[in-house]
């Protein structure tokens, strides 16, 4: 198992006796297993097990052959860290016990892009002592004269770590041991500064990965966050209904729910053209006859796409059903204005509701109602 593999290359269970110089290291096969398996990568603790005392560690810095990664790691080359070798360090540094979590781990499951002057996020069981590290910067060494990237320059962005009870529960025994993808989008939610954007983050991985609703709203019942979860279990509830989109997540909470608006029905199936197309907003539960289509630009740009677009507002018409189109300048910046625009036609049709959002009075004023 690999998770069994790195605990034992880890905890330097090789141990062999080499006769070396403070000028010269014998690269035992021993000590080539170790690099190999951590793309170049060791700790003072496996050094010293490897027979490597400190006067020589600290010679191979000094000298320039090696690079202080971090405190206790050590990289076996004087150039940059590619990003494996960054994530190597990291989880070194945190201990045996240390796996990728958060914004690194999500970067790992692309769900986010890769900064790559970011910390790197590690999660060690709680009660460790592991501490966080702030970034380490390129020093040539007093004896060095060799070549290499210029002083000064970033060597690692730093570790910041977390502590969890539940360490034994998230674990996903990748090579480069990880949280799971669940726990992953539940953890980078809660960094978030609010609950909207802990809800925009948590819909953005379940409609853009393979994260399920299911297994999201599981893994927040048997670790439930340490804030948001109110916010994160109704985001969920949304998309189990059938949104699909942060644009369409953002209707449904900044204008729908936002303004009294009745629940419309998601991804409502219609046959056009002898194909099945949906439509995003559908009020015809409530008996009016109201569509409302969410236009996001990037997914509205091909000419197939336009026509499918046309061809299914003309069957809209044809079957006496007004559409209001809007895009994300309007739901996410004039979401008072676009509940107006909805409630006026769902009042012509025979609904009714109250307004329970306090910026529409600001609103109606400006707009001289």
């Amino acid at each position: 198992m690999k998770s069994a593999l790195f605990g034992c290359v880890l905890s330097a269970c090789v141990r062999t006796v080499a006769s070396m110089t403070p000028a010269t290291i014998d690269f035992k096969p021993e000590f080539q297993t170790v690099l190999d398996h951590q793309h170049g990568l060791v700790t003072a603790r496996q050094l010293r097990g490897l027979g490597i005392s400190t006067r020589q560690i600290q010679h191979m810095v000094e000298s320039g052959q090696w690079s202080a990664v971090l405190h206790g790691v050590y990289a076996v080359t004087n150039g940059p860290l590619d990003r494996p070798m960054m994530l190597w360090a990291a989880l070194l540094f945190g201990g045996p016990r240390a796996i990728l979590s958060h914004r690194t781990a999500a970067e790992e499951w692309s769900l986010v892009p890769v900064d790559p002057e970011g910390r790197i996020d590690v999660t060690v069981p709680y009660g460790l002592s592991a501490e966080p590290q702030g970034p380490t910067y390129r020093k040539v060494g007093r004896r060095s004269d060799r070549l290499v990237p210029r002083e000064g320059d970033l060597l690692h962005p730093g570790v910041v770590v977390h502590r969890s009870r539940a360490h034994a529960h998230i674990l996903v025994p990748t090579l480069l041991p990880r949280t799971s993808l669940a726990d992953t989008v539940v953890d980078l939610a809660v960094e978030e500064p609010s609950a909207r954007g802990a809800a925009r983050v948590l819909v953005a991985a379940v409609t853009g990965s393979s994260a399920s609703v299911h297994t999201l709203l599981r893994r927040i019942e048997q670790r439930p966050p340490r804030r948001y979860r109110k916010a994160l279990t109704d985001a969920l509830t949304f998309v189990s209904s059938g949104v699909q989109s942060m644009l369409e997540h953002r209707y449904a909470v900044d204008v729908e729910l936002a303004h009294g608006l009745p629940a419309a029905r998601r991804q409502s199936p219609v046959l056009v053209d002898g194909k099945t197309l949906y439509e995003d907003v559908d009020y015809s539960d409530s008996g009016v006859p109201l569509l409302v289509r969410l236009d996001g630009l990037r997914y509205h740009s091909s000419r197939s796409v336009a026509l499918r677009d046309r061809r299914r507002g003309n069957a809209a018409e044809l079957a006496g059903k007004a559409t209001l189109v809007y895009g994300w300048e309007e739901v996410t910046r004039r979401s008072c204005e676009v509940a107006d625009e909805v409630r006026t036609v769902l009042e012509r049709g025979g609904w009714s509701g109250s307004n329970p959002c306090p910026h529409c009075r600001e609103y109606l004023l400006t707009a001289g109602g």
